[in-house]
């Protein structure tokens, strides 16, 4: 079978999930890009990927598609459209387009009548009489690039200028700032049945920046806070293949954040799969291929896991790091990527563009996993020089 990938630049979930995964299963799989010179030894068409149009001439005219797919936040719409054109299956390219446009996921779920949140789209600094404080994001924005909670009118400018100039003609969603612990929800669907895989609790930098700094495995959400996510992604047409989305919990409410319609990333995806103890990344592919999942995945919910991200905080030099390493401590297995290499140099971006490593902890036991995490990255140095 020929499964077409969508790609823009080269990530961990691509590279060390999905790849991987189709070559256990046999399928041919062809890589489309703009960036051919970033998947030396794949199969690859270079093609203007954001452009469903082109996605679809240049596949046919190389073979016909068993599958087509794509784990970028910013091509699913377009392989959600190709996937159509060709008979597929597929994301509903509605849905996808939903969860990208953060303003029109706003719009969807007041409409549903399941969470009305106050939200204004701007091309231009502009004081808002708004409920302040609100947040800051890129209305297509991924990453926590750009996001940044503003307390009034006067900041808003100040903080949508700053961005304005970094991203010229783009859009910016104003909305108010929702409280609560912040989560994730996994999913995994065909179209007929939805998986809960689990989720995380995130932990993120002190305001007016959201960059996740460590992600807290929870195997099982309460009931009631599932039922919530899962109906408001309903309303949104999400339900098939894998499916990432980011939610707070307030006073028994929960309501989502941003929905993000691939796989989580930053390795979470990774040490996902090593947890759960199921083949995830082919099950998503297989599913693109027209697969039906099972009643039971075979989920294990035993295990206990976090992830830590290192980050810069400061400009300047990387001089010193850990390198590369993977090791069992007290039961809990770590492993340890380093994600800039020393003697880059690099601005402070305040996103994930900072981290200047992954450490993922499993085990069984919550509060080991946390004291080796800990012990590691204590007994570590990460140096900067400006």
């Amino acid at each position: 079978m020929r499964l077409y990938l969508l790609a823009l630049n080269p990530t961990d979930s691509v590279t060390d999930g999905f790849l991987p995964a189709a070559a256990r299963l046999g399928i041919e799989v062809t890589v489309l890009t703009d960036r051919p010179d970033s998947y030396a030894g794949l199969d690859v068409l270079a093609c203007d990927v954001r452009d469903f149009r082109d996605v679809v001439s240049r596949i046919s005219r190389h073979h016909r598609p068993d599958g087509i797919f794509t784990n970028s936040d910013h091509l699913q719409t377009q392989a959600a459209l190709a996937a159509s054109y060709f008979g597929l299956p597929g994301k509903d390219w509605r849905a996808a387009l939903r969860c990208k446009d953060k303003a029109e996921m706003r719009r969807q779920l007041a409409a549903s009548g399941l969470d009305a949140v106050w939200s204004a789209e701007i091309s231009s600094p502009v004081a808002l009489d708004a409920p302040y404080p609100c947040v800051v994001k890129p209305r297509e924005g991924v990453a926590s690039e750009d996001v940044v909670l503003v307390g009034g009118p006067e900041e808003l400018v100040a903080r949508s200028e700053e961005i304005f100039a970094r991203r010229p003609g783009s859009v910016l969603v104003v909305e108010e700032y929702l409280p609560g612990e912040l989560y994730t929800l996994e999913t995994l669907g065909d179209g007929h049945i939805l998986h809960v895989l689990g989720g995380f609790h995130t932990e993120v930098s002190p305001p007016p920046f959201f960059i996740e700094e460590r992600m807290t495995f929870v195997p099982a959400h309460p009931e009631p806070v599932v039922e919530q996510v899962l109906a408001q992604l309903d309303a949104l047409g999400v339900g098939f293949g894998i499916c990432h989305t980011e939610f707070v919990v307030h006073e028994g409410r929960a309501r989502i954040i941003e929905v993000n319609y691939r796989a989580i990333g930053d390795q979470c995806d990774l040490l996902l799969a090593r947890l759960l103890g199921v083949p995830l990344f082919e099950h998503v592919l297989q599913v693109h291929l027209g697969a039906r999942l099972p009643g039971d995945l075979g989920v294990r919910r035993d295990g206990a896991a976090r992830l830590d991200y290192p980050c810069a905080d400061r400009e300047g030099t990387l001089v010193s790091a850990p390198e590369a390493i993977e090791l069992d401590v007290d039961g809990v297995h770590l492993t340890y990527r380093p994600l800039r290499p020393v003697g880059t140099t690099h601005p402070l971006y305040r996103t994930n563009r900072d981290y200047l490593g992954v450490l993922r902890a499993t085990g069984t036991d919550q509060a080991t996993v946390d004291r080796v995490s800990a012990e590691f990255l204590a007994a570590r140095r990460w140096e900067i020089e400006a």
